[in-house]
């Protein structure tokens, strides 16, 4: 393997890592079924999750440029910026559903 190939294998791992965790997932999902722009409050709101569990995982989308955001006065309001990513999920979430009966149910 090449190193241009290693360095991408390093950074597709580093997103499917980001992707591991359920929160980051549902907030992707919330973000892209949104008709606008969405503020940290209604995230947390509608998903039921602390404000700053959801400021904390906005944060981690954000760093690995899966969502961005804008700032209105005092409100942050937040958007997909990878849609593409979502058909990951989409595929990963097709394919649990055909074989989620095969796997273990803990894997450590």
């Amino acid at each position: 393997m090449t190193q241009t190939d290693t360095n991408l294998v390093s950074e597709a791992a580093k997103i499917y890592k980001v992707l591991s965790n359920g929160r980051r997932i549902s907030i992707l999902f919330f973000l892209r079924n949104a008709s606008k722009e969405v503020d940290v409050s209604t995230i947390a709101t509608t998903l039921d999750l602390a404000q700053p569990v959801v400021s904390k995982q906005l944060g981690i989308l954000e760093k690995y440029n899966l969502v961005k955001h804008h700032k209105h006065g005092t409100h942050v309001f937040y958007f997909l910026n990878d849609p593409d990513v979502l058909s990951m999920i989409d595929a990963m979430i097709e394919h649990v559903e055909h074989t989620a009966k095969e796997h273990p149910t803990n894997l450590y």
